[in-house]
């Protein structure tokens, strides 16, 4: 059976903004969806207090000036896509502790919100859309009922409620809004499983990960501040964020293991920056690196980590980076979660520091060409197409 849709139109909604200086899943999903569809890719709305903090940012005058007419909030990316910039403002309401009062006001919201964006539809001649939702349960709350698309997708790839921000009323909407969505399709079985408590058309679709940059026979040379780093080296890339990773588990390693060299590369908070893992002569920090940089650190550690701490933001998250370290060979040791479990035939899963140093040994030991070579397979299977395609499936499914 062929999962593939052609020629809808698809709206698309969520918490990134095109311009948005981070990866985004959503992006690689709407360029998917736009090879054979056509695609708006809405930003989401101002509101009053961003407005406020972030006025003088690039990305804020930007929308003030297509706010003031100078510039169109209609344009198109590339063939099949375009991207609309709301010019309405919103109330910032998340403050309001009463969910009575935050309920009409969000709604008011969402209304300004709808006008924008069925403008946006108008102009395009969109006809039966599918509205997909990127996570966003305040702003899109209403969306089902304001723009009446011919089908509405929720789209859940972090567990948001574990932020105290979507905490207070986010608790109470998120399940409705999953429960009254057509489909849910969420990027982890975790997340998934999380869905299905309120929707039964809930689905795990997977992940994609664009990883052709991580291809070793692409570097040449070891970077520079590597270079004198004795092996082994036991190396973590990607932001060093003490709400995500375990920050007491990594100072143990270390404090075990001297004889080991530890490198994280990425920008750190401060909760990182104030660490002890800084006063240890075998862990070396590298600063933030632009992302053409970082397969030639990946290429020099011996094991990749992805040390995650267990909490409600972190247990559901699809692990982008394991790709990426899978995709150049490697041998990775993660925290055991259930999002993990998908990799679990190609990685080493520790729950503790004991767990950890054994792994991290076992990995090195049995590193060898032909599981280098089974870890690339498997993490090209990742891609951006396969995954649209699962999500096709399910819209074809529901139409049946």
């Amino acid at each position: 059976m062929i999962n593939n849709i052609r020629n809808r139109d698809i709206v698309i909604v969520g918490l990134q903004a095109w311009d948005t200086a981070i990866g985004s899943n959503c992006k690689n999903i709407a360029i998917e969806f736009a090879k054979d569809n056509r695609v708006l890719y809405v930003n989401y709305p101002i509101d009053r207090i961003t407005l406020l903090h972030e006025k003088n940012t690039p990305h804020i005058q930007k929308r003030l000036a297509i706010k003031r007419g100078e510039s169109d909030n209609l344009v198109k990316i590339q063939n099949n896509l375009w991207n609309l910039s709301p010019t309405r403002m919103l109330e910032s309401i998340n403050w309001i502790a009463s969910g009575f009062v935050f309920d009409i006001l969000n709604k008011i919201n969402n209304k300004r919100f709808a006008k924008d964006i069925i403008q946006g539809i108008k102009k395009l001649g969109f006809k039966d859309f599918i509205l997909f939702n990127d996570n966003d349960i305040f702003r899109c709350y209403y969306l089902k009922e304001l723009l009446k698309p011919a089908l509405s997708i929720y789209y859940i790839r972090d567990f948001l409620l574990g932020v105290d921000y979507w905490k207070r009323h986010g608790a109470r909407l998120e399940p409705k809004l999953i429960k009254k969505a057509d489909l849910v399709v969420a990027n982890s079985t975790y997340l998934a499983d999380y869905g299905k408590q309120y929707n039964k058309k809930s689905y795990y679709v997977g992940q994609g990960c664009d990883v052709s940059l991580f291809d070793e026979t692409l570097i040449k040379d070891i970077p520079s501040d590597i270079k004198d780093v004795n092996k082994p080296i036991i190396g973590y890339v990607g932001a060093l964020f003490s709400l995500r990773l375990d920050i007491t588990l990594l100072e143990s390693i270390a404090e075990k293991r001297r004889d080991w060299n530890l490198v994280l590369v990425g920008p750190e908070d401060e909760k990182f920056k104030n660490s002890k893992l800084h006063k240890m002569d075998n862990v070396s920090f590298l600063g933030n690196k632009d992302i053409s940089l970082l397969p030639a650190y990946i290429k020099h550690f011996d094991v990749c980590l992805n040390p995650q701490t267990i909490n409600e933001v972190t247990i559901g998250n699809y692990p982008r980076k394991i790709d990426e370290y899978l995709a150049m060979g490697k041998a990775i040791v993660a925290t055991k979660t259930k999002a993990m479990e998908i990799f679990s035939e190609f990685t080493y899963q520790a729950e503790n520091v004991a767990g950890y140093i054994e792994m991290i040994e076992t990995g090195m030991k049995e590193n060898t060409a032909e599981k280098a070579n089974l870890r690339r397979k498997f993490a090209l299977t990742h891609t951006w197409e396969n995954n649209v395609m699962e999500i096709y499936k399910h819209i074809n499914e529901y139409a049946q």
